[in-house]
This record gives structure tokens, sequence and C-alpha cells, in this order.
């Protein structure tokens, strides 16, 4: 008898097991957000300080409509209206995000007026959600464009009225956050053939040596960024421990070519080629900045090798 119900109880069992399969909701291990090829990482970045309420309204927006994506900052201290200040920090961290990952960067002068707000696609597979005002233009210039398309499409937007001024609570955040949750990016608005292109200060090279600009502090030390290149600058013949003769606004100094800051004693300053591969000046342990009283912008020239400190 005992032997009979076991046999009658086993296909009951599988039965069961079958129908608990069929009924398993799609948000257990195969969500539907899964299914639309989700992009859950969302890297921002804006110039709205830390000081009021913006990046919290933002982010908000962002969570409200992708809940489970993953919101990580790259800084929200961007010198404010400082477009290239804000594409030197893109360029400098996109690279070490993957495929697939929305980036959202509000350094927006222009907002509401009729700059354009878009998604750029890189060819690595990122997405790039911003107003077309330059910013892209160095990661786009290394990844190359994929394709670009205006945020038009109103059901990416906050569904709200659109604020002239908040823009990056409106029409940014939202259309990352759609973007992030898996949205078909064609669907966001009519492609645009041709983006805005920043205009980039480039050192120049010559026989005397190269002129260059300071284009940024990095704060909170102050050392000088310039726009010198590394391998630029290792073609004037300097060999690390060399003195070297330079200007700084037309004013005269000699620093050491060294490789990192405890190459110099405490207080000392230095000229090194910094993480980024450009030419930087700073002080071991001290503010170059605020010690000389130099801040971006500024000229710089370093003569070749040999060559008197004469700038052409």
């Amino acid at each position: 008898m005992i032997f009979r119900f076991r046999l009658l109880l086993l296909p009951l069992l599988v039965f069961a097991l079958i129908g608990a399969a069929c009924s398993k909701s799609p948000t257990q291990g195969d969500s539907a957000s899964a299914k639309s090829g989700a992009r859950l990482t969302i890297v921002f970045m804006t110039d709205f300080g830390t000081a009021n309420d913006a990046v919290a309204i933002c982010k908000a927006v962002m969570l409200s409509i992708a809940p489970d994506a993953r919101i990580l900052d790259i800084t929200h201290q961007v010198t404010p209206y400082s477009i290239e200040e804000g594409a030197r920090f893109l360029e400098a961290v996109s690279p070490y995000y993957p495929a697939g990952t929305v980036f959202v960067v509000v350094i927006d002068p222009g907002v509401g007026t009729s700059r354009k707000a878009i998604i750029a696609k890189s060819r690595k597979g990122q997405y790039f959600v911003l107003p077309d005002n330059g910013l892209i233009t160095p990661v786009m210039d290394r990844d190359g464009l994929d394709s670009a398309r205006e945020i038009t499409n109103p059901n990416w937007m906050i569904q709200s009225s659109i604020s002239s001024t908040f823009q990056g609570r409106d029409i940014f955040s939202p259309a990352g956050a759609h973007l992030a949750a898996g949205w078909d990016f064609k669907l966001v608005g009519p492609d645009v053939p041709q983006l805005v292109r920043l205009t980039q200060k480039t050192s120049t090279a010559t026989d005397k040596g190269i002129a260059g600009d300071i284009i940024a502090l990095d704060d909170p030390f102050g050392s000088l960024v310039t726009d010198i290149p590394g391998d630029e600058f290792k073609k004037l013949g300097y060999n690390l421990g060399d003195k070297l003769r330079i200007e700084i606004n037309k004013k005269s100094l000699t620093l050491p070519y060294v490789k990192t800051f405890m190459d110099v004693p405490v207080g000392d300053s230095l000229l090194f080629i910094d993480s980024r591969d450009h030419v930087s000046i700073a002080v071991n342990q001290g503010n170059y900045s605020k010690k000389f009283k130099v801040e971006p912008p500024g000229a710089i020239f370093i003569p070749r090798k040999g060559a008197p400190l004469k700038e052409k």
C-alpha cells in the first residue's frame, strides 16, 4: 500500500515543480529590463556643487525610472560653466568603464537655449547623455562616434513641465535613466549628423622648444596641469634629474625634472609627467598655485635642452 502511495505521489510532485517554474515571476533572475538589454550603470558629473539639492534631485529622478540602477559620481565640483574642464574629466574617466555604461554629464551654460540635448554613442559602445556643446569632443576624437540623437521624445523626459533652467533634472537625468533601463536608443529622437566641437588648446613645438598653456589645477593640491604631452616633452632631450630653466607667464624659474613628488625635499617645487601623461608642476606636500599665485589660464615655455631660454 505504501509503495503504491509513493508511486501516486511522485507524478504530483513533478507537476507541482513544473507549475512553480512556469509561474515564476519575470523579475526573478530574468527581468524584463535584462531581456531588453538594460545598461544599469550610470556615471554622473555636473558643475552643480554640493551646497544645494540639485544633485540629489537628479539622482532621485533617475532612481524613480530605473530603481535598479547603480549611480556613480565623477565629480560635481567642475568649475562652473567650464566645458573644457568637464571634457577633460570625462575623457580621463571614461576609458575605465565598460561598454554599455551610461554617462550623464551636465555642464550646460547654454541651458534653455537652442543648443541640443543629445545622446551620443561611441564606437566603444558607451552612451553619453549631455548638452551638445563640445563636452564630448575629446572622447569621440579618441573612441570614435557611432551615432548621436537629439532628445526630443517627451516620453524620455520628466513627466511634467520642462524647466528652462534645470534640464539636468527634466531632460538629462530621465533620458539617462531610461537608457540605463534598456530603452531603445533609436527612439529618443532624430539623428544628429554633426556635433558641436570644442576648440581644445594644444601646445606648439618648434626648434627652440615647446610653448603651451596652463589649462587646469589638480585640486586640492594646487599642481599646475599643462597641455604639453609627455611624449612631446621627452623630445626636448631632458633626462630625469636635470634642472630646467623654463618660463611661466613670462617669468623664468628653475625646476628639477623628476619622476615623483618625494624625489625633492618637502616644500620644494618640481616638474613631472602626470598620470594623464602631461607636463605638470607641483610642490612636494604643498600647493604650487597658492604658493606662487599662479592660476589658469596661463602660459608656459620649455626650451630644448641646451637652447637659450627665449620663446620665439
